[in-house]
């Protein structure tokens, strides 16, 4: 009997590039094994007697054929490689469409119009690293109240201001005004309020970041278990990247640290259905600034963290790690990159020892949850827990 799964996100770990990883230029991204590859003597011990190594493509990282728990890698159906389109595929929406993006930034006459109903000028309006940008723009941003707004390879429109010059709820109400202007075809997939402080040459970017989605177009994983009157925990930027919609109750967490214990935390407590966990640092803090030893470093903290929150499992619990893209810290580029992620099932009843090889969809995720709880469902995706459980 399984009556709850922990479904934990490493925001960015990647497993190697996909099939069409170079359409996205990403050809030779890898984000685990490139950093396996980067450290001298590097190693995650507890994530590796999971099974992370056996997981297809690591055979020349591998230690050991003995693993306890169930793997596989997935392959991402929808096009694009950034947040919003992974976690909505693992919960098992599929888009056919990708978000759109803006590499000679976005319209001017969308701008022109962002800015009367802002009541502010911007600066900006170009693809850029977060950090690199607020380097560059912050002073004049701090001498003229004008707001940075700047985009990426995924699609986002990102709207810098230092906490001091634009309060924080200002800052807010800003970029909800610029979700409700970001339909249709300039529908990008997150608006996300990026706030600093400091002073120039020394500017740094705060924990009070926000992203602002898309309401997901059909109902999700998380929609089918609050629906069957279950508790959907999120914990991190779920609540953003689905807009509270299927979720009981969230902790916005603001750093790994903060999310695993958390996450802890909702282990710790007695309730049948999901506790949903992205963990950001990976992504945002080190994969985009492409710092390996800050990238390793994180990975192995969580790594140290793992037996706490296997130890505090219940019986009837299924840990379920994986990832929604990957952000190669190895390589030039500073964005997302068009990978696989790791599928790691543990827990009483599942299977040890046992890889499933390459799935056709990060929606296998959801699927499978739900039929865990044993939720009837019309999301996409196939279940493979008849292949899972002992």
């Amino acid at each position: 009997m399984i009556n709850r799964a922990v479904l934990i996100v490493l925001d960015s770990v990647g497993v190697g590039e996909l099939p069409d990883a170079a359409d996205y230029g990403d050809r030779g991204s890898n984000t685990v094994k490139n950093i396996y590859n980067s450290i001298d003597n590097f190693s995650l011990p507890n994530l590796e007697k999971l099974g992370l190594l056996n997981i297809n493509g690591f055979e020349d990282l591998k230690k050991s054929d003995e693993f306890s728990s169930t793997v596989a890698k997935c392959n991402e159906k929808s096009k694009g490689k950034d947040t919003t389109t992974g976690h909505w595929e693992i919960s098992g929406l599929i888009l056919d469409n990708p978000f759109p993006t803006y590499p000679n930034g976005f319209p001017q006459d969308f701008i022109n119009e962002f800015e009367k109903k802002a009541g502010r000028k911007t600066i900006g309006n170009y693809p850029a690293s977060g950090t690199e940008i607020i380097k560059e723009l912050g002073k004049e941003h701090v001498e003229t109240g004008k707001l940075i707004v700047y985009t990426s390879a995924d699609s986002v429109f990102q709207i810098a201001a230092h906490e001091e010059v634009v309060p924080l709820n200002e800052l807010y109400d800003i970029c909800r005004i610029a979700r409700e202007m970001l339909q249709g075809e300039h529908g990008v997939g997150r608006v996300i309020a990026r706030p600093f402080t400091g002073s120039e040459g020394n500017y740094s970017r705060t924990e009070n970041r926000k992203d602002f989605s898309l309401v997901p177009p059909k109902d999700t994983l998380l929609d089918y278990v609050k629906g069957s009157d279950m508790e959907v925990y999120a914990i991190g930027k779920i609540e953003d990247i689905f807009v509270n919609k299927g979720i009981t109750r969230s902790n916005h967490t603001h750093n790994n640290e903060e999310g695993i214990e958390a996450t802890i935390e909702a282990i710790k407590e007695d309730f049948k259905g999901l506790i949903f966990t992205n963990l950001v640092d990976f992504d945002m803090v080190y994969g985009h600034r492409n710092n390996v030893q800050g990238y390793a470093d994180a990975l192995k903290y969580f790594d140290e963290k793992l037996p706490e929150i296997i130890d505090n499992l219940k019986e009837d619990d299924v840990l379920i790690i994986t990832a929604d893209h990957g952000c190669d810290p190895t390589t030039a580029s500073t964005d997302h990159s068009r990978e696989y992620i790791p599928l790691i099932f543990y827990g009483n009843s599942i299977k040890k020892n046992n890889n499933l090889g390459i799935l056709g969809t990060y929606a296998t995720i959801g699927k499978t949850i739900l039929e865990m709880l044993k939720i009837e469902n019309k999301i996409q995706g196939e279940s493979v827990l008849g292949n899972i459980v002992i």
